[in-house]
This record gives structure tokens, C-alpha cells and sequence, in this order.
């Protein structure tokens, strides 16, 4: 989708469909010559009413009134989910050409999320659809135009560069663990890299993994026939400032639980497994797009979890690259053994705040539904600024806590530790007390997004893969300082 700004007025861009948005207790800015719009409101049939819109149709064009509620309720949330209601509407009437009038009086993160609402609502997924259904699809929307009072290019740059990443990890969520095998994974990430001279890109397969001493990780892939990926991705921004970045993402292409294996239902969504890698490469994809003056190391620790005459078993006992020997209880949590290795290897390599990413308990599902994603961490200057990044970008996180109670619930009888608690208890603390194991002294929160990676029935992203992390963590990027 072309995007862009403009100063012109609604009427004059071409558009063929233009939205514009309308707030409780104040009326409409800028009507049509023929008060059309102020109709509209006058007989009930517009209101402002969050969510809610009205169509008419005057001067050659489509005019969509969207509700945007009470203003100071209005945060760039509320404006991707109003977008994206727009859009799907805009859809369904055959718009080619959509301009969204800018509301008087709202910030830059709005005209972004304006658009990020937009372009991620426009999302589809058809890289295996046989074709032949276009005509039932209508006509596709191909131009969005942002019409301010003031210049608003910047804001609508930013928010189609982060828009685009987010669909590319949507992308590579959404496609099937037989196409997107770790193997794949690093074809894309070296695609990303080769397009900029900030990345620079390493990648160990299982050789070099099991040379390094990452038995945690190796004790994963062992299983499977596909070759693991341990993908590092280095970027170093302009005039780069502030503490190196460490994104670390948990990237199971498919998980079947291994020996401990899962329920037959829904075990086809277990290629969202991956979601956590994917949303790391994508962001760091649009950090360097954007030029962002950080440095960063973003890991991403991809493989398959299969059963087969190879597979690690319960009562194994692993030893991690950073010598800490680790019991199998359950070789189902076999995220975080992905993850100490892949957490201990962004530490050696400099990172100096960490933040991993990874769909990594069903017990967050439970806890937390699809609406916030869990974070621990060690640091609490460092969680708040990753809580406040996520407040901001709209992927909101909720905070649990880490305690010396539930660390001694992981003591092993046999290793150092244990990679699973048998009676559940705590299930998502206890894993990020296994993670915490692999940090040293390096700030770090860790963000279980196994709840909002995939089918949450956002206005902007109802069904398959979030995205979820890419706009949290380039923002976060965004707003590093020294």
C-alpha cells in the first residue's frame, strides 16, 4: 500500500473514500460544501460513539464519520483500532484510494498509529491460496493519504515503516512449519541484513551449536532432522548512543512437545512457536529502516521440537554454555532451554539490557488472556521502561513477580536445576526464574507473549499471527537514551 502525507484538504487528494474522525461533545471540523457530514450527525445516524461509523455518499466521494469517543481517552491505541474499523469498512465499499482526515489537536504517535491501523488492518495472508477468489475480494486498496493542517510526513513515515515490519512477522508467523523451517528463517534474516549496511549477520547451525557447549539448546534440536539456527544479527546505528540492546527471541518453528507430547487439538498452531524470533527480526528490521541511533544484538534461537529415536527424554540431564546443568522434566518446556543458551550468548557478545520475547507458557493464557503479554524481569528501572515502551506502542504488559520461593521450586535433585515444576505451580514465574539463571548481572525483562502472538480479534489484526513485539521493541529502540 502507498502511503503518504499531505497538507491538501480531504476533498482534493483523490481519494475516492475519505474518513474523517468525529469526537463526543465537539462536532465536525470541516464539513462538505453541502453540510453533508453535519446531516449526518444532526439525524443520529453518525455519532461519536467510539467505534461506531456512518456513510454517505456527496460530491463524487464516499465520506466515512468515525467515532472516536472522548478525547482524552483517545490514545494512539484507541486510533489503530478506529483505523482498522475504517479500513475493513473501506473494503467491504470498494475503496481503491482512502484519506484519513487527521484529527484537529492530536500527536505525531497518532498520525502513526493512523496508519500502522491501516496498513496492518489491510494484512492477508494468501501465499498458499491457489488463487482464482480476487473478484470476490473486490478491488484492492492501494493508496492510503494522511491530509493535515500541519506536516505530518515524518509521523506517517515512521508508521508505515514499523506497519511493514509488523507484516512481515506476520507473515512469517502465518506460514506452515514445512516452508518456514529454521533454515528459512535465516534465509529471511540474511535478506534483511544484505539490505543494509548498519546489519551485520552470524549464524551457527548444529555443529557449530554443539561446539560452543549449548547443550541446552542442542539437548532441543536433537530431535529433528532440520538443521538448527542460532541467527545474530548485529546493528550498529548513526551516532549511536545509550546501553547495547539485546533482543532475544525464542523462534520453535514447530513444537510438538517432543517426547512429552501434546494433545492432537490445535497442535497445528504450535507453528506459532516462532512468534517471539519473528517479532525480534522484524523489529530489528525496522530499526534499520528507520536509522535508529542505538546499537543492537538481536538473537534469535530457531529449531524444531519433534519426537524421534534421538530426542532428549525426560530425566536427561543437559549442560548450558554457561555450565549450569539443567534436569528434564518435561522436554514441552523446552522454550527456555532454547532460550538460556540463546540469553547467554547475546550477554557474551555485549549486550547490555536484555529483552527476550517468547510464546512460552500456556499458564500466561490462563493468567492473563489475550490481552496483556506477562513480564518478569530483575531490573526495575529496566521493566518500567519496557512496560512504558509498551504502553506507548500499545502492547500492553502486565508484571508478575520473581521471588526466591519460586527459584527454590526449580532446584534440581539430579542437575543444577529443573526445566519444568511437575505440579504447574507458578508455571509462568518459575520458567522466568529458570530464564533468570542465564542473565548474570545484565538488566533483563523477559515477555511471555504466548497469549497475544496469534488470534486475538484486534479491529487491526483479528486472525493468525499478532506481530505482537515490533512495535514495543522499536519503540523502546526509539527511545533509548545515554
Amino acid at each position: 500500500m502507498d502511503v503518504r502525507a499531505t497538507t491538501e484538504a480531504p476533498g482534493e487528494t483523490g481519494a475516492d473514500t475519505i474518513a474523517i474522525g468525529l469526537f463526543e461533545d465537539e462536532g465536525i471540523a470541516h464539513d462538505t460544501p453541502g453540510g453533508a457530514l453535519g446531516a449526518l450527525v444532526e439525524a443520529g445516524e453518525a455519532r461519536a460513539a467510539f467505534r461506531k461509523l456512518a456513510l454517505t455518499h456527496t460530491d463524487g466521494k464516499r465520506w466515512l464519520v468515525a467515532g472516536l469517543g472522548k478525547r482524552d481517552e483517545f490514545d494512539p491505541e484507541r486510533a489503530r483500532i478506529v483505523a482498522g474499523g475504517v479500513l475493513g469498512r473501506a473494503r467491504e465499499l470498494g475503496a481503491r484510494s482512502l484519506c484519513w482526515e487527521l484529527p484537529h489537536h492530536v500527536s505525531d504517535a497518532h498520525a502513526a498509529a493512523f496508519v500502522e491501523g491501516t496498513v496492518m488492518g489491510a494484512y492477508e495472508f494468501k501465499m498458499f491460496k491457489s488463487g482464482g477468489d480476487e473478484d470476490d475480494d473486490g478491488p484492492e486498496l492501494g493508496e492510503l493519504v494522511v491530509s493535515a493542517h500541519h506536516d505530518v510526513a515524518a509521523p506517517v513515515e515512521t508508521g508505515r515503516i514499523v506497519a511493514e515490519s509488523v507484516n512481515l512477522t506476520r507473515d512469517l508467523q502465518n506460514r506452515p512449519a514445512n516452508d518456514l523451517t529454521p533454515t528459512a528463517l535465516t534465509e529471511r534474516a540474511r535478506e534483511i541484513a544484505d539490505r543494509h549496511d548498519t546489519l551485520s549477520l552470524e549464524v551457527m547451525g548444529r555443529a557449530e551449536i554443539e561446539a560452543a557447549g549449548m547443550g541446552a539448546f542442542a539437548g532441543v534440536a536433537q530431535g529433528t532432522y532440520e538443521d538448527p539456527q542460532l541467527i545474530t544479527l548485529r546493528y550498529d546505528g548513526p551516532d549511536a548512543a545509550g546501553p547495547v540492546l539485546g533482543f532475544v527471541g525464542k523462534a520453535v518453528t514447530f513444537d510438538s512437545g517432543g517426547i512429552s507430547i501434546k494433545p492432537g487439538n490445535k497442535m497445528s498452531d504450535m507453528k506459532f512457536d516462532m512468534s517471539g524470533g519473528a517479532a525480534v527480526l522484524g523489529a530489528t528490521a525496522a530499526i534499520a529502516r528507520l536509522n535508529l541511533p542505538v546499537k543492537l544484538i538481536a538473537v534469535i534461537g530457531a529449531t524444531e521440537n519433534l519426537p524421534s529415536g534421538r530426542s532428549m527424554k525426560p530425566g536427561d540431564i543437559l549442560r548450558a554454555r554457561n555450565g549450569t546443568t539443567i534436569e528434564v522434566i518435561n522436554t514441552d518446556a523446552e522454550g527456555r532451554l532454547v532460550l538460556a543458551d540463546c540469553l547467554h550468548h547475546a550477554v557474551e557478545r555485549g549486550a547490555e539490557r536484555l529483552v527476550d520475547l517468547a510464546t512460552l507458557t500456556g499458564a500466561i493464557v490462563t493468567t492473563l488472556g489475550t490481552t496483556y503479554a506477562g513480564l518478569m524481569g530483575t531490573d526495575d528501572e529496566w521493566c518500567e521502561e519496557v512496560s512504558a515502551a509498551g504502553r506507548r506502542a500499545g502492547e500492553i504488559l502486565w508484571r508478575l513477580p520473581l521471588h526466591p520461593e519460586y527459584a527454590e521450586l526449580i532446584k534440581g535433585r539430579y542437575g543444577d536445576i529443573l526445566n519444568a515444576v511437575e505440579n504447574r505451580r507458578a508455571a509462568s514465574v518459575t520458567a522466568a526464574e529458570f530464564l533468570k539463571r542465564f542473565v548474570g548481572d545484565v538488566p533483563w525483562t523477559h515477555l511471555d507473549i504466548a497469549g497475544v502472538a496469534w488470534d486475538t480479534n484486534k479491529a487491526y489484526a483479528p486472525k493468525g499471527g499478532t506481530g505482537y513485539g515490533v512495535r514495543l521493541l522499536v519503540e523502546l529502540a526509539s527511545s533509548i537514551t545515554p
